[in-house]
Protein backbone atom coordinates (compact mmCIF):
# COMPACT_ATOMS: atom_id res chain seq x y z
CA UNK A 1 0.00 0.00 0.00
CA UNK A 2 1.36 3.31 -0.96
CA UNK A 3 1.50 5.79 1.83
CA UNK A 4 2.03 9.84 1.12
CA UNK A 5 3.44 11.84 4.29
CA UNK A 6 4.31 15.29 4.54
CA UNK A 7 3.50 18.58 2.95
CA UNK A 8 5.15 20.40 0.24
CA UNK A 9 4.96 24.20 -1.24
CA UNK A 10 4.99 24.14 -4.84
CA UNK A 11 4.39 27.17 -7.35
CA UNK A 12 2.92 26.00 -10.67
CA UNK A 13 4.70 26.81 -13.62
CA UNK A 14 3.54 29.20 -16.46
CA UNK A 15 1.38 26.40 -18.09
CA UNK A 16 0.08 25.15 -14.41
CA UNK A 17 1.88 22.28 -13.76
CA UNK A 18 3.28 21.16 -10.89
CA UNK A 19 6.44 19.13 -9.90
CA UNK A 20 5.27 16.21 -7.44
CA UNK A 21 7.92 15.78 -4.66
CA UNK A 22 10.72 13.20 -4.95
CA UNK A 23 9.15 11.44 -1.68
CA UNK A 24 5.65 11.15 -3.49
CA UNK A 25 7.73 10.25 -6.92
CA UNK A 26 9.51 7.61 -4.91
CA UNK A 27 5.89 6.38 -3.25
CA UNK A 28 4.46 6.20 -6.59
CA UNK A 29 7.29 4.20 -7.93
CA UNK A 30 7.49 1.89 -4.91
CA UNK A 31 4.08 1.15 -5.16
CA UNK A 32 4.06 0.25 -9.10
CA UNK A 33 1.72 3.64 -10.12
CA UNK A 34 2.16 5.91 -13.09
CA UNK A 35 -0.65 7.76 -12.67
CA UNK A 36 -3.58 9.40 -10.57
CA UNK A 37 -7.21 10.69 -10.53
CA UNK A 38 -7.40 13.99 -9.22
CA UNK A 39 -10.56 15.11 -8.43
CA UNK A 40 -12.51 17.78 -5.69
CA UNK A 41 -12.70 16.95 -2.12
CA UNK A 42 -16.44 16.72 -0.95
CA UNK A 43 -15.99 17.93 2.25
CA UNK A 44 -12.94 20.69 2.10
CA UNK A 45 -11.76 23.23 -0.41
CA UNK A 46 -8.75 20.85 -1.92
CA UNK A 47 -8.16 18.52 -4.59
CA UNK A 48 -7.35 14.71 -3.98
CA UNK A 49 -4.74 12.83 -6.15
CA UNK A 50 -4.95 8.88 -5.39
CA UNK A 51 -2.82 6.27 -6.91
CA UNK A 52 -5.41 5.50 -10.42
CA UNK A 53 -5.33 1.41 -8.69
CA UNK A 54 -7.20 2.86 -5.03
CA UNK A 55 -9.23 4.98 -7.67
CA UNK A 56 -10.89 1.67 -9.07
CA UNK A 57 -11.56 0.56 -6.05
CA UNK A 58 -13.63 3.68 -4.94
CA UNK A 59 -15.36 3.73 -8.15
CA UNK A 60 -16.85 -0.14 -7.73
CA UNK A 61 -18.23 0.93 -4.21
CA UNK A 62 -20.05 3.85 -6.49
CA UNK A 63 -21.04 1.24 -9.10
CA UNK A 64 -22.43 -1.34 -6.70
CA UNK A 65 -24.18 1.32 -4.10
CA UNK A 66 -25.69 4.22 -6.54
CA UNK A 67 -28.33 2.75 -8.62
CA UNK A 68 -28.85 4.31 -12.35
CA UNK A 69 -32.61 4.34 -12.09
CA UNK A 70 -32.52 6.61 -8.97
CA UNK A 71 -32.30 10.40 -9.97
CA UNK A 72 -30.40 11.01 -7.19
CA UNK A 73 -28.11 8.61 -7.59
CA UNK A 74 -27.25 9.14 -11.20
CA UNK A 75 -26.69 12.96 -10.34
CA UNK A 76 -23.90 12.25 -8.09
CA UNK A 77 -22.13 10.25 -9.92
CA UNK A 78 -22.43 12.53 -13.16
CA UNK A 79 -20.78 15.20 -10.36
CA UNK A 80 -18.17 12.57 -8.84
CA UNK A 81 -17.17 11.98 -12.42
CA UNK A 82 -17.09 15.18 -13.76
CA UNK A 83 -15.05 16.89 -10.80
CA UNK A 84 -12.30 14.39 -11.53
CA UNK A 85 -9.60 13.71 -14.01
CA UNK A 86 -6.78 11.78 -14.97
CA UNK A 87 -3.21 13.08 -14.48
CA UNK A 88 -0.01 11.23 -15.60
CA UNK A 89 3.83 12.80 -14.56
CA UNK A 90 5.71 14.00 -17.76
CA UNK A 91 9.68 12.96 -17.85
CA UNK A 92 10.51 15.97 -15.51
CA UNK A 93 8.07 14.93 -12.64
CA UNK A 94 5.66 16.96 -13.53
CA UNK A 95 1.79 16.94 -13.90
CA UNK A 96 -1.17 19.27 -14.80
CA UNK A 97 -4.28 19.71 -13.13
CA UNK A 98 -7.07 20.85 -15.46
CA UNK A 99 -7.80 25.03 -14.94
CA UNK A 100 -11.36 23.98 -14.28
CA UNK A 101 -10.33 22.38 -10.91
CA UNK A 102 -7.75 24.73 -9.81
CA UNK A 103 -10.76 27.30 -10.06
CA UNK A 104 -13.09 24.77 -7.88
CA UNK A 105 -10.46 25.56 -5.21
CA UNK A 106 -9.34 28.78 -6.07
CA UNK A 107 -5.78 28.50 -6.46
CA UNK A 108 -3.69 32.14 -7.23
CA UNK A 109 -0.08 31.06 -6.36
CA UNK A 110 1.81 28.88 -3.94
CA UNK A 111 -0.34 25.28 -3.37
CA UNK A 112 0.34 23.01 -1.08
CA UNK A 113 0.85 19.18 -1.46
CA UNK A 114 -0.15 17.48 1.71
CA UNK A 115 0.49 13.97 2.17
CA UNK A 116 -2.54 12.19 3.78
CA UNK A 117 -1.91 8.56 4.23
CA UNK A 118 -3.19 6.75 1.04
CA UNK A 119 -3.77 10.35 -0.89
CA UNK A 120 -2.37 13.80 -1.76
CA UNK A 121 -4.42 16.97 -0.91
CA UNK A 122 -3.79 19.61 -3.22
CA UNK A 123 -4.69 23.26 -1.56
CA UNK A 124 -4.23 27.24 -1.94
CA UNK A 125 -1.49 27.55 0.08
CA UNK A 126 -3.45 30.60 1.25
CA UNK A 127 -6.57 28.43 1.71
CA UNK A 128 -4.74 25.96 4.20
CA UNK A 129 -2.96 28.02 6.37
CA UNK A 130 -6.22 29.63 7.55
CA UNK A 131 -7.86 26.54 8.65
CA UNK A 132 -5.06 24.90 10.13
CA UNK A 133 -5.40 23.17 13.93
CA UNK A 134 -3.10 24.92 15.85
CA UNK A 135 -1.96 24.35 19.88
CA UNK A 136 -5.05 23.84 21.91
CA UNK A 137 -7.70 23.38 19.15
CA UNK A 138 -5.35 20.32 17.86
CA UNK A 139 -5.04 19.12 21.69
CA UNK A 140 -9.08 19.25 22.22
CA UNK A 141 -9.86 17.86 19.09
CA UNK A 142 -7.19 14.74 19.36
CA UNK A 143 -8.87 14.12 22.59
CA UNK A 144 -12.24 14.11 21.22
CA UNK A 145 -11.87 11.79 18.60
CA UNK A 146 -8.99 9.21 19.93
CA UNK A 147 -8.96 9.37 23.38
CA UNK A 148 -12.12 7.82 24.29
CA UNK A 149 -11.40 4.03 24.17
CA UNK A 150 -8.07 4.21 22.50
CA UNK A 151 -5.54 1.87 24.06
CA UNK A 152 -2.81 2.90 25.91
CA UNK A 153 0.46 3.04 24.74
CA UNK A 154 2.57 4.11 27.40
Amino acid sequence: MITFIGDFVCKPDAKGRIVLPSLFKKAMSDGGQQCFVISKDLFEDCLVLVPYDRWTEEVKVWEERLSSYRQKDRRLKRAMYRSSAEIALDGNGRFLVPKRLMDMISVDGEVVLLGVGSSIELWSKQQLEAGELEGEELGNLAEELLGRDAPLTE
